[in-house]
């Protein structure tokens, strides 16, 4: 890939990051964290509402399908054990519920939220 289509890619998908995150403000959620990095990886988005840590993997895609199936295994374990270290760093972790979700941001469309999808 070429560093143009690259850096157009990564303004892509910040840009749908921060949809996504308006998103969830939207709905409840209080946002904890934005492209948290760690050594085993990236989670796009923390996201908290209550007692539920939601950690969130942003996809932006021309439609839907596109966007689950671009969230493969491999990319599932690493934001598992980026939040494994997350949480391992926080004094309620034990009496936090977790989930992983998936956001499509599909174009001129409201964001897709699929709670629980991996």
């Amino acid at each position: 890939m070429s560093e143009a289509r690259r850096q157009k890619a990564e303004r892509r998908g910040r840009f749908a990051e921060w949809i996504a995150a308006l998103w969830l403000m939207l709905k409840g959620y209080r946002i904890l964290a934005l492209r948290h990095r760690t050594p085993l990886g990236e989670i796009d988005i923390i996201a908290r509402r209550g007692d539920l840590v939601a950690f969130i993997e942003v996809k932006a895609r021309r439609d839907t399908a596109l966007a689950i199936d671009a969230v493969s295994a491999s990319a599932q374990n690493r934001i598992r054990a980026a939040s494994e270290l997350w949480l391992a760093r926080r004094a309620d972790a034990a009496r936090l519920s977790l989930r992983y979700d998936i956001i499509a941001v599909l174009p001129f469309r409201l964001p897709r939220h699929f709670p629980d999808a991996f």
